[in-house]
Order: structure tokens, then C-alpha cells, then sequence
């Protein structure tokens, strides 16, 4: 670990700082979303652009990246970023915060995919799992601590906005100056869909589900605390359990799926995240009551990510990880897309319960087709299964990449073995 911190901390500093600015961003939109007097449904809809973003960049940025370079994409989709997050407050229409969500995941998920590559180019065969995990801590840790910067001002003002611009351009000068430009991207040929649930149906059914669970949460959580009429500080501190209960429990969660069946425990992780939403649904009104199921939520949904993309790998030879990693990212996108579109119509129609409800009906949803998948093939045994390693639900091509190279190693060094 010692290592991956000498040779990446000014990557992993720049990521930190901008977190903290990503962080803050989703949760003041959603406030500020309040202020403005958008619809729960306005709102769904500014924050799926983010996502629609996201997965338009993870297909395009590649190619752009190989016609003009690494440092140049990641200066400019950094400038983008800057200016965009001003415009929010000058103009705030839901169709310019609709366009700017747009353009603001099309960039960060490009700014990812740049600075991933960077660390997968500083990671040896030894150290890339570190790296990876690494890398996630701080991703989380970031989102957290920007939570906090929500009281440092007025949300219906320009201060915060200004703060998220100013973080996230301070973020790119450790980064820039210091990393060399890493090699052309190498392409590989995707597996198909169809391929691809073939080898794994709930891996597939399981990730475009928890899309859904997952920009549920960070899309609407802080629409859900506005709409709840939840205080600022207890906006922040909602949101925050999410990414802490991510942190917390994540590793935990990986040490059992390299000891059990990973379906059994996909359906026992899944279903304490439905009952953990169902908690919620009944007792939104009970501040702490709300901080724990968001804990646990968060706690549950996040180390499933990985858990889904371990099992997948279960049932794929090794060379064909790598293979399967972008249409997996892609079936997550599409269900992420969807997800605070529900969340925004079911609430606008049931109320702040309706946060909980969706959630609680994706993680319900999942309990029960991982039920189902494990009457219809058996079960990978324990010694034979792959490595599980630690992903983000928000991480980029390259991060997923880099988990599945990761299990194509230790594949490799177990078959030699």
C-alpha cells in the first residue's frame, strides 16, 4: 500500500479534491432544485441526464482520447466542468440544468476514464489490486467530506457553486503536473449482450437492476431530504451514510464472497437492502431511523457491484473478463439512467416514501431472481471461483478494466499454480 501511495498520491489527490467537489454537486442541485420550485419529476429527470452523460462518454471519450491524447481530453473536459457548474445558478430553468447534468457526467466520466488509465499505467501485476481499492476509498471518502461543505453557505446563493468550480479546477494541477502520458488505449472486441447473459443472467439482470438502486441514491437522495423538508445538516449527513455504509461494509462483503457461494450471498446482501428500504419507507420521519437505513442501503448496494461482477467472472474463462467489462458497465448504465426517472415519477404520486419504495422494489427484485438463478444452474464451487475486487458503482470503463485484469492475473497465477 506504501508503494501505491508513493507512486500514485498526486493522482489520488486530485481525485480526492475532485469528489469533494462531485459530492457536493449532486446534493446542492437537488436543494437548490427545491429552492428553484422544480417538480420531484423535473428534478428525475435533471439528474438521469447525469447518467445518459455518463454512458455516452464511457462509449466516445476512448476514441477521442486516441486522437488527441490523454492530457488534452482531461484539460478540457476539466474547463468544461468549471464553467458549466456556474451557469446552474445564473440559469436555472429545468432544461439548462437538464443540459448541464448532461454535459457535467459526459465530463466527469471522461476525467475518470483519463486519470484511471494513469493509475492502471503506475499499477504492476502486484499492485494493481491495492491500487484499485485505493483508488475506491478515495473516491468514497471524497464524496462524504463534500457532503459537509453544504453548510459553509447559503444553497440558494452562488458561494457553493463557486466552491465545486474552484475544487474541481485545483484538482487537475496536481495530476497534470505530475504524470507523463500513458500509452494509446488497446481495444478490445466486447462480448455481446446476448453473449454475455448467456454466460451470466444474473449478473446481467443484476447490474442493469442496481443501476437503478444506485443513481436512485445518489441522483435523488438529496431531492428525497428536500422533499422530506429535512434540514441542511440533515441532508448532508443522509447523504453521507450512503458512501460510509458503502466504506464500512464493503470489504466485509468481500470476504465472504471468496468463502461462500456468491449467489447465496447476492441474495442475502440484496435482501437486507430491500428491508432496510422497507424501513425506510415506514419510518421516514424519524431522522435516525433514515440514517441507518441509508447506511445500510448504501452498505448493501455498493459491494453488490463487485459481488455481480465477481460472479459473472465465475462463469467466464479468463480471457473473455476483459471482454465482458463493457457491456457489463453498460447494462449498469442503462438501469442507471432509469432509475431517478422512476424514483421522481413514484414520488411525485406516493410522496418522499416513494424514494424508499423504488429502491427497496429494485433490491427486492434482485433477492429474487438470484432466488430463482440458483434453481436453474449449480453452483461454481468455492475453490474454483475468481477473485472479488472492490469497484465503485461510478467508476469508469478503465476502473472496471482494471478489476477485471486484476482477476484475469490471479486466474492466471491460480491455473499455472
Amino acid at each position: 500500500m506504501i508503494s501505491v501511495l508513493s507512486n500514485s498520491w498526486a493522482l489520488l489527490l486530485g481525485m480526492l479534491l475532485l469528489m469533494l467537489g462531485n459530492g457536493l454537486h449532486g446534493t446542492l442541485i437537488g436543494v437548490r432544485g427545491e429552492i428553484e420550485q422544480f417538480t420531484t419529476f423535473e428534478m428525475s429527470i435533471v439528474m438521469s441526464a447525469y447518467f445518459v452523460g455518463f454512458l455516452g462518454a464511457s462509449r466516445l471519450v476512448p476514441d477521442l482520447i486516441r486522437r488527441v491524447g490523454h492530457v488534452r481530453v482531461f484539460a478540457a473536459l476539466g474547463s468544461f466542468i468549471s464553467a458549466v457548474l456556474i451557469i446552474f445558478p445564473l440559469f436555472a430553468h429545468p432544461i439548462v440544468w437538464t443540459l448541464g447534468r448532461l454535459i457535467i457526467g459526459f465530463c466527469f466520466c471522461g476525467v475518470y476514464i483519463v486519470a484511471e488509465s494513469w493509475l492502471n499505467n503506475g499499477a504492476s501485476n502486484d499492485n494493481r489490486g491495492k491500487a484499485l481499492s485505493l483508488y475506491m476509498i478515495v473516491q468514497m471518502a471524497g464524496i462524504v467530506a463534500g457532503q459537509g461543505l453544504l453548510l459553509v453557505a447559503d444553497p440558494g446563493g452562488y458561494v457553493l457553486f463557486m466552491v465545486i468550480s474552484i475544487l474541481v479546477s485545483i484538482s487537475f494541477a496536481p495530476i497534470l503536473l505530475s504524470i507523463s502520458p500513458t500509452p494509446a488505449f488497446q481495444r478490445t472486441n466486447p462480448m455481446t449482450l446476448s453473449q454475455l447473459y448467456v454466460s451470466s443472467p444474473l449478473g446481467c439482470v443484476g447490474m442493469f437492476l442496481l443501476g437503478g438502486v444506485f443513481s436512485s441514491q445518489f441522483g435523488m437522495a438529496a431531492v428525497f431530504g428536500a422533499a422530506a423538508d429535512l434540514r441542511l445538516g440533515q441532508i448532508s449527513a443522509f447523504v453521507a451514510a450512503f458512501y460510509v455504509g458503502a466504506m464500512v461494509l464493503q470489504y466485509p462483503i468481500g470476504w465472504f464472497s471468496d468463502r461462500m457461494d456468491r449467489r447465496v450471498l447476492i441474495s442475502i446482501v440484496s435482501a437486507m437492502g430491500a428491508l432496510a428500504a422497507l424501513v425506510g419507507i415506514f419510518g421516514w420521519f424519524s431522522f435516525p431511523v433514515l440514517l441507518g437505513a441509508a447506511f445500510l442501503i448504501g452498505g448493501m448496494s455498493n459491494p453488490l457491484y463487485s459481488l455481480l461482477i465477481a460472479h459473472t467472472n465465475d462463469f467466464l474463462d479468463y480471457e473473455d473478463m476483459v471482454a465482458a467489462s463493457s457491456g457489463l458497465l453498460f447494462i449498469n448504465g442503462l438501469g442507471a439512467i432509469s432509475g431517478p426517472l422512476i424514483v421522481g415519477w413514484v414520488m411525485d404520486r406516493f410522496g418522499p416514501s416513494g424514494f424508499f419504495l423504488v429502491i427497496g422494489t429494485l433490491m427486492g427484485g434482485l433477492t429474487i431472481y438470484a432466488l430463482y438463478r440458483m434453481t436453474q444452474r449449480a453452483s461454481v464451487a468455492v475453490e474454483d471461483t475468481g477473485v472479488y475486487a472492490a469497484v465503485a458503482p461510478s467508476a469508469s470503463p478503465v476502473a472496471l478494466k482494471i478489476a477485471q485484469d486484476y482477476a484475469v492475473d490471479i486466474a492466471g497465477e491460480e491455473e499455472e499454480g
